[in-house]
Order: structure tokens, then sequence, then C-alpha cells
């Protein structure tokens, strides 16, 4: 069996994970979201299960936490938006593109430099202003390049060669690897090429949210510097939570809204860990992302870590919407028993 057949025979499948979600329309229901997912208590005791949380998966952008942590231990000191950017999945607006040019500034490197793929802003005004004014696809604008331009500032603080950052080799994706493991608390299962063309690491919903956990709860005034790091990454995050996405986007309406710390990564991963340090950490099987905020959210609520009418207040600016000739007929709901 090949490395590649064995992750495949390892990830859970419909049999082992439970119904997370529905889509209702008109009374009917349309449409079923199956997953698994994992709550952590605040001293890290598993609270709930659901489906397979012990199976590995590819965290995606849900990952990008650990790396950011990981930059910032190799000796770059991101504060504030550009240690957020460096964990974003941005929506490219002016303000995002300008964190992400200031970090390549800092490294004296130009766009060129990045190593993402070419791509069009995900905030659709960003994106048609761009159309407009006659401008093409570029790294820059690719939700991932703030944690480009951020391993890019670490590699010339430490003398590693800029061109080769992404290799699973490079110096720069030894470290991250070292601090995932550090931080989850497992050794990686697994390494494939995440969209953005980086290392990305399988690891156990269990292990995603145990290394979750540790950021959201970590302390600026712990002894060790990951833990350190940690913190100063919580704190931006939350602090600037427009940064991580973009406005009206779930994963900034969440953070400003509840203060949860929270990052959806593609194929229908979420992590969201509590102010009291409850931590979710989900994958809906079919790869949708547009039930997984909600999940999360309720997931909280009933772990007692938010209560349910905050998440009610802020369900309707999370496109949960079922829409009929442009009127709501319906929703995107939580259903699991």
């Amino acid at each position: 069996m090949s490395g590649e057949d064995a992750v495949t025979a390892q990830v859970f499948s419909v049999d082992e994970s439970v119904e997370l979600a529905v889509v209702e329309r008109s009374g009917f229901v349309e449409s079923r979201h199956a997953g698994s997912a994992v709550v952590l208590g605040p001293e890290g005791d598993v609270l709930r299960t659901l489906g397979a949380p012990e199976r590995p998966v590819f965290p995606r952008s849900s990952m990008k936490p650990f790396q950011a942590v990981a930059v910032m231990g190799a000796g770059v000191p991101l504060e504030g938006a550009s240690a957020v950017l460096a964990t974003a999945s941005h929506g490219g607006t002016p303000a995002h593109l300008s964190v992400v040019r200031k970090i390549l500034a800092q490294a004296q490197l130009t766009e060129d430099a990045l190593r993402c793929p070419a791509d069009w802003p995900l905030d659709t005004a960003a994106r048609d202003e761009l159309v407009r004014a006659g401008e093409h696809k570029h790294p820059v604008y690719m939700n991932c390049s703030g944690k480009h331009a951020a391993m890019l500032l670490a590699c010339r603080v430490n003398g590693w060669p800029t061109e080769s950052y992404l290799d699973p080799s490079h110096p720069m994706q030894q470290h991250i690897r070292d601090t995932v493991e550090r931080l989850t608390g497992e050794k990686v299962v697994a390494t494939g090429v995440d969209g953005c063309g980086a290392p990305v690491h399988a690891m156990s919903l269990l292990a995603l949210a145990r290394g979750i956990q540790r950021i959201a709860t970590a302390s600026d005034g712990s002894p060790f510097a990951l833990f350190r790091n940690a913190a100063l990454l919580k704190n931006a995050v939350l602090a600037d939570g427009w940064a991580i996405d973009g406005p009206g986007r779930a994963n900034t309406v969440v953070i400003d809204e509840l203060g949860v710390f929270t990052k959806g990564g593609a194929e229908g991963v979420m992590v969201m860990a509590a102010p009291d340090g409850t931590t979710v950490t989900l994958k809906v099987l079919d790869g949708s992302l547009r039930a997984a905020s909600i999940v999360a959210l309720r997931l909280l609520a009933d772990a007692g870590a938010l209560t349910h009418d905050d998440v009610g207040r802020v369900a309707p600016k999370l496109d949960l919407a079922v829409l009929g000739r442009g009127a709501p007929v319906g929703a995107i709901r939580a259903s699991y028993a």
C-alpha cells in the first residue's frame, strides 16, 4: 500500500460520520452534511465526540495558526495586523494587501517572491475594482499571501533560501512541522501539498483541537517562547478580526461579535475556541464550509461556552438563508443529535 493509499484508508468514511447539518427549503430537507467533530473542555478534557474525530484530516487553512506561531518562533517579530495576516485567509481588500506588502518590504522582497498561485481577491468589491482597473490575477491577491510573505520574512531573518521556501525539506517547513507536533502533541501522519503550494500536515481532529486550544489559552507571561508567541497571535486575532478574513465574512463576524478565536479551512474544516478555552474542531465530509460555522457555534453553546441567544444573534450574519426568487424560504441549520 502506498503512502497515499494508506492515508486514504485512514480518513473517516460515511459510515463513521454523523449528520451535522441540514439544508431546508420550503420545509423540505434538500441536503444533508455529514462529518465528525470533537469538543474539548477548558482543561482539555474531551466533552463530546461526533463521528470519528480520531481519524486524520488535512486541516488546510485551519493549520495556519500553527504556521504563524512557527514563523514567530523563527525570530520574526510579527505584531498586530501583521501577525493576523500570517494566519489569515484574507479577502484581498486594499487593507489586507497593504499589510502583506508591508511584510514583504520588511523582507526586502518584491511580490514576485511569492510562490502561492495567482488569484483574485475573495472580497467581491475588491475583485470587481481590480477587474475594472484592467488588472489581472496575481499571487499577492491570493488569500494565503500573508502566510507566504511571513514565511519569506522568516527566511530572510535566518539566512535561508527564499526560492525554495515551500519545499518540505526547507528549514522553514521543517520548523513548521516541529511546531505542529509540539502544539498538537502528535506526530504528523502524512504530508500533502495545500492549495497555496505549502506543505499541509494530516492530523486527527482531536490533535487539531489540542493544538488550537493551546494557542487560544496561551499566556504572554509563559516561560516558554512557543506559548508567548501563541498568546501574541491569539491576542492579535481577537483585536483585528477584520484581518483574518474580511468585513462580513464568517471568521471575522464570529471573532468580532463573540470574541471566539476561529479559523476555517478548505474542504469543510473549522476550528473555534471560546473565551473560556472550550474548543471545537470539525470536518464536514463533503468538503462544504457553508454549515461549518453554525455547527461549531452550536457545539460551543451546548457545552456552555457561549449562550444560545448569542449564537442566534450572530447566525443571521453567517449567510445561512436559503433563497427562493431572492427571498428566504429556508435555512442551513445544525442538526446533530
